[in-house]
């Protein structure tokens, strides 16, 4: 199914220090870069994708779609890159996933979706704990998420506490989560 009133922000913005400082995004992971994998399984199900990138811009837009850089500077995190994404959005949701999970499928919108409601967000849960980069967030919350920045915050479960906010159940597919976060999980 298609969301068209969904678009979404694949988060590769980081400095990705655990990866020795490589642009995680771009990493080949069986054969292709990380993102490949996360836009494979997203742009079947969505309105419209943006890459949120730092470094390298060039070669993720070459990937054929909007690369947007966080307007904080200093790589804070991801929620500059949701911030940024959310300033992009030309939809009514945004969906956020992070660069570095190939396992993502497109049921996560689907699930994502069935929840959100009248809600600001929904948020995954893999059945141990919630997994705040994996989210289906308004577009209206672009506000809260400027105040709750520009007040020192950095953590995204933080953020999605001042929000109401949905837990979406993907228990049965924990696989979708897993992160390839250094050298040695591109092996495994």
């Amino acid at each position: 199914m298609i969301y068209p009133s969904v678009s979404a922000i694949i988060l590769a913005g980081g400095r990705g220090a655990r990866m020795g400082c490589r642009d995680k995004g771009l990493v080949e992971f069986d054969g292709r870069p990380l993102v490949a994998h996360v836009l494979a399984a997203i742009a079947p199900r969505v309105g419209r994708i943006a890459i949120n990138a730092n470094r390298n811009t060039d070669a993720y837009a070459r990937l054929g779609y909007p690369v947007v850089e966080d307007r904080i500077a200093g790589y804070p995190g991801p929620l500059a890159g949701i911030a940024a994404g959310l300033d992009w959005c030309p939809t009514t949701e945004l969906l956020v996933i992070p660069c570095d999970t190939p396992g993502i499928g497109g049921y996560c919108v689907e699930r994502l979706w069935g929840v959100l409601g009248e809600a600001d967000a929904a948020v995954a849960h893999d059945g141990r704990r919630l997994q705040p980069l994996h989210a289906l967030v308004r577009e209206r919350c672009r506000e809260n998420l400027d105040h709750f920045l520009e007040t020192g915050g950095r953590r995204v479960d933080q953020w999605i506490q001042t929000l109401d906010w949905r837990q979406a159940d993907c228990s049965d597919h924990p696989g979708m989560f897993i992160n390839i976060n250094s050298p040695d999980m591109l092996h495994d």
